[in-house]
């Protein structure tokens, strides 16, 4: 299979995943909004398959899932994470990519930078769709939703994405480090 191919086959499959881990959570959106169970396969893909394939699977992820399963609403929710899963998908695949070696450091640096860009443009992004509403969207109401009722679904992602990453390393199924990323694809 092609290098593109590949990506593409991947890039589906996480697509997939954001599509059904929510329904883990029951279709809640008060457990959704703190587990973050779409953000996962973004920043996989943004690292795995590189930052264009992880932008595209963010960008369409939250939109797809609003109008096939009414979670999350479309507006201003899954408008608003559109550009913020872009954002982690873009952002992850750009800081692991520079990388040489794909180790710990490597992906805390990714997962870290993707989430605070990420997080930001998702205030911007707020901020912007509420304000065309008449709506404010106050300090205290970025704080909140960026950060305080995202801690469980932060520390989830800081704990499971790097054991994803390793496990699929040491199975040879992702590279170690940028040469063999480049051979792979």
């Amino acid at each position: 299979m092609n290098k593109t191919m590949k990506k593409l086959v991947l890039s589906a499959m996480f697509l997939a995943l954001g599509m059904v881990l929510p329904l883990l959570t029951g279709q809640i959106q008060e457990i959704g909004s703190k587990l973050l169970p779409m953000h996962i396969p973004v920043l996989l893909c943004g690292m795995i398959c590189g930052w264009p394939y992880g932008f595209a699977v963010g960008l369409i992820l939250p939109l797809l899932r609003s109008v096939t399963f009414g979670m999350p609403p479309l507006f201003p929710t899954a408008v608003a994470m559109t550009f913020e899963l872009a954002t982690y998908g873009l952002v992850s695949g750009l800081i692991y990519s520079r990388f040489r070696e794909k180790n710990l450091a490597a992906v805390y640096v990714s997962l870290i930078g993707a989430m605070i860009a990420g997080r930001l443009v998702w205030g911007v992004a707020m901020l912007a769709l509420l304000g065309a509403q008449g709506n404010a969207f106050t300090w205290e109401a970025f704080l909140a939703g960026a950060v305080l009722n995202a801690i469980p679904g932060i520390l989830v992602q800081l704990v499971l994405i790097p054991a994803i990453l390793f496990a699929l390393q040491k199975a040879k199924l992702v590279p170690l480090d940028r040469k063999a990323a480049a051979e792979d694809g």
